[in-house]
């Protein structure tokens, strides 16, 4: 099973976020890029890939034990920014990014201890995805297009389990479709 812990924005930020796309892909060259479709748009806390039958049981306790660890904490989406030279293009977050940072480390010290294979740590950078490109492209005008966007503040109250199922059609620009495993309330959420 594909996995990943993730934090999910609520509907109306997806909303706000959407406006923004539509106008980006309205700039010239936007048909260039692979544009992530709303399903997508999660702040990854820790990217697991394929996790074996017999470690996805212990995962999920472990998660929501790093959930109940972590207090609610204030988030935006403000701004953006590039990876790999234009090869993804991505909305980055306001608020306490610190929280943001501490539970990402946490998601992954969960999965360490479930036996999950983590491979190097690094420092985790909070990004949203909105789109991706096979070659380097360049990407400044959308950058600098987001970097007037900040959605309201809301309050982050769970950490979630996603599963990823990649395309399997070969139909160009089909989408992974994300399915939500589990669900935990941060510290005293819900």
């Amino acid at each position: 099973m594909r996995l990943f812990a993730a934090v999910l924005p609520p509907d109306d930020i997806v909303r706000e976020l959407a406006v923004e796309i539509d106008e980006l892909q309205k700039l010239p060259g936007a048909d260039g890029l692979r544009w992530t479709g709303r399903p997508g748009w999660h702040f990854t806390m820790a990217f697991y890939g394929e996790v074996d039958d017999d470690l996805v049981a212990e995962l999920p306790a472990r998660l929501e034990r790093a959930a109940h660890r972590t207090d609610p904490f204030p988030l935006a989406l403000r701004g953006g920014g590039q990876f790999g030279r234009g090869r993804a293009l991505w909305v980055g977050a306001e608020g306490d990014i610190e929280a943001l940072r501490l539970l990402a480390d946490r998601a992954e010290a969960a999965a360490r201890k479930a036996g999950v294979p983590m491979g190097e740590h690094r420092r985790y950078k909070a990004h949203l995805t909105v789109a991706r490109s096979r070659d380097a492209v360049d990407v400044r005008p959308y950058v600098e297009a987001l970097g007037r966007f900040t959605s309201r503040t809301w309050t982050v109250g769970e950490l979630a389990l996603v599963r990823s199922n990649l395309p399997k059609s070969g139909v160009p620009g089909e989408q992974p479709r994300y399915e939500v495993v589990a669900r935990w309330p941060l510290g005293g959420a819900g």
